[in-house]
């Protein structure tokens, strides 16, 4: 098998060395985005339609395909509470 090679962990002693250490192991983040203030400010409109540039827009037949599926199912949620209603109209009918 291959020899492991185990790197030495040196603990520093003074507390000099301690901040050094800590300096040297912490890195600060920028948070803040950098900005160029010369650069022309896009107008919400322009940015707007950009964005629609990119939606992909149905065809007709596939609008008039979902056109048709939603009109169906909604005569077909009518017929049934249609039904219900008859339903509870007749066993109201029977019970009173």
């Amino acid at each position: 098998m291959a020899k492991e090679k185990k790197q030495k962990v040196v603990k520093p002693d003074t507390n000099e060395e301690k901040k050094q250490v800590k300096k040297a192991t912490t890195k600060k983040k920028n948070t803040k985005k950098k900005t160029d203030s010369t650069a022309p400010k896009e107008s919400y409109l322009k940015r707007v339609g950009k964005e629609l540039k990119l939606v992909k827009w149905p065809t007709a037949k596939e609008v008039l395909k979902y056109t048709i599926s939603t009109i169906v199912f909604c005569v077909f949620l009518c017929v049934i509470f249609m039904a219900l209603n008859l339903i509870m109209s007749l066993l109201r009918g029977w019970v009173a």
